[in-house]
């Protein structure tokens, strides 16, 4: 396996962030795709360290079951900044930023809220101690995206090395109750200008929302950035990823829980 160098891993973050700044589009991947996850993360380290905001949260998303034992996990995780994360009553619409020549698309997810400081020292956790992290459940929508139109097309860790492929996220009201309920219960259906694109709910995230929070517990403490308090967790998508394009609205209704949606607007 050939490893980058250093520098090379700096080019691409370097050139990342530069797109990401200027709303460009990518062509290509600034570089040679990493070859393993451990590099992918280093290029996402340089590009944190680039980027002019502090992590308010995280996405993560779920590795292809195929990918599981070549890259050794079954989830990724990129991080989500301050001025990325919306908070929205029911039925609100926010504006997001979306790159027009790039990719974007809305995924209805679960917002794990965490509730107290991770342990800087603590490596390993236990699904029921990760789920004793959790101090909030909301309703969410992930826009993933970024720079490069063909970022999923590429590749866990070429995914991994720009941000995890997001944009932002939007955060809405709390789910009552929801220790006590089961999977199946949590239910959602997304739409785009009021057509159905898909439906679904936590119940197709294998492993459920806990043990992405578990998952990204382990991860950061091991890069030296354990979760805070406060952070946003988006789970992991639970009815597709669905394709955004600038002015039309997307909307996904949890039943009970609240409606939430997003209008994608064209970073200019």
């Amino acid at each position: 396996m050939t490893r980058l160098s250093n520098q090379a891993m700096q080019n691409i973050a370097t050139r990342f962030v530069e797109a990401r700044k200027f709303g460009q589009s990518l062509v290509d991947y600034p570089g040679v795709i990493p070859a393993d996850l451990e590099s992918a993360y280093r290029i996402q380290d340089l590009a944190i360290d680039l980027w002019p905001e502090s992590i308010a949260g995280w996405k993560v998303a779920r590795i292809s079951p195929a990918l599981e034992d070549e890259l050794g996990s079954d989830r990724l995780a990129g991080p989500v900044f301050n001025k990325g994360i919306a908070w929205a009553e029911s039925g609100e619409t926010p504006d997001m930023p979306i790159f027009v020549d790039g990719f974007a698309a809305v995924e209805a997810e679960f917002m794990a809220i965490i509730d107290s400081d991770a342990p800087a020292d603590k490596l390993t956790w236990s699904q029921d101690e990760a789920l004793a992290m959790i101090g909030d459940l909301r309703i969410g929508l992930e826009i993933a995206g970024g720079p490069l139109p063909t970022i999923n097309q590429l590749g866990p860790a070429a995914v991994i090395s720009f941000f995890g492929n997001n944009t932002g996220l939007v955060v809405g009201p709390a789910i009552t109750d929801w220790r006590s309920r089961t999977l199946e219960s949590l239910k959602n259906t997304t739409a785009v200008d009021g057509e159905e694109v898909g439906s679904g709910g936590a119940f197709n995230l294998s492993g459920g929302f806990v043990r992405s929070v578990q998952f990204l517990l382990e991860l950061t403490a091991q890069r030296k950035r354990p979760l805070r308090a406060g952070d946003v967790i988006a789970t992991g998508q639970t009815n597709g990823v669905h394709a955004l394009t600038a002015g039309r609205i997307s909307m996904t209704d949890f039943g009970d829980d609240g409606q939430v949606g997003v209008r994608p607007v064209a970073i200019s």
